[in-house]
Parts: C-alpha cells; structure tokens; sequence
C-alpha cells in the first residue's frame, strides 16, 4: 500500500485537503496540520494518523520566522519517521519545507493550488510548482499562470 502524507495549513486550505478523505482508505495515509483550536478534536477521529506543526501566521511578523524554522525541523523528523511515497497539499506556508524535503529524498509532490484563487498565483504554489511532480489546478484559467499544471476542477 502507497505511503501517503496529506498535509496543508488550517483554514479553508484544510478544508479543501478534507475533501480528498474519500481516498485516504485506499493510502497508509498520515495527515499533517497546525496545531490550534480548530484542530483539537481530530486527534480522537485520526489518532495516530495525524500529526501537528506549531501553528504561525505571517501577521506575527517578529515571532513567525521562529516558528517557521522551528516547523522545518519538525517537518524533517515527521517525514524520517513516515518516509511517504506522496505528499498531497493544498497548501500554504505549513506545507512547503515538507515538500522540499521530500523532494530532496524523492517522494512525488503532488500540489492541488486552492479554489479560492482564480486568477492569482497563491506563494505556496509559485514555491512548489518548480518541484512538483502533479500541479493540479481548479479553474481553467490557472493553466494560464501555471501551464504544466492539469487542470482537475473543483475538489468541492
């Protein structure tokens, strides 16, 4: 069986990421989101198939370096420990150094750029649509700014 990692941040990015939990029975699959509030409860749904990174928000311009770094360790660790085959994102900045590092030990990058973006590039998708192995969009007019990208609709 396929080791998948399905990683984003919280928000609407993990809400897209959710859409795809149809599949994830079919994967020996592992979930990686920020740690806040919204969250807490899918530890008892997941259990061991979920792993945290400290939750950071750009806004915090003076403590978010810190953590960001501090989640690309946490990020090396996760993907040693769960050495997947896959990683599926949806994005933002939560999901980057995992891609990079599992590029760097050739996972295949598998990026699914948000709904919420039609005619704009989001910065997690200009930093991994270099690396990625799929680049899959959700509106036909992003395959104007990303034109290796496959368009796959609306995961909604």
């Amino acid at each position: 069986m396929k080791k998948v990692l399905f990683i984003s941040s919280t928000g609407g990015h993990f809400d897209e990421l959710m859409q795809l939990e149809p599949i994830f029975q079919s994967y020996d699959y592992h979930i990686v989101t920020e740690n806040d509030k919204s969250t807490e409860t899918l530890k008892t749904m997941y259990g061991n198939r979920i792993s945290y990174l400290l939750y950071g928000t750009r806004k915090k311009f003076l403590i978010y370096p810190f953590i960001f770094l501090a989640n690309i360790f946490k990020s090396l660790f996760l993907y040693i420990k769960l050495k997947p085959g896959y990683i599926v994102t949806t994005g933002t900045h939560t999901a980057v150094p995992i891609c990079y590092i599992g590029k760097l030990f050739r996972s295949r990058i598998i990026f699914i750029e948000t709904f919420a973006n039609q005619n704009s590039k989001t910065l997690s998708g200009q930093m991994i649509y270099p690396i990625s192995d799929l680049f899959i969009v959700q509106w036909e007019e992003m395959l104007k700014l990303y034109p290796k990208a496959v368009l796959g609709g609306s995961i909604y």
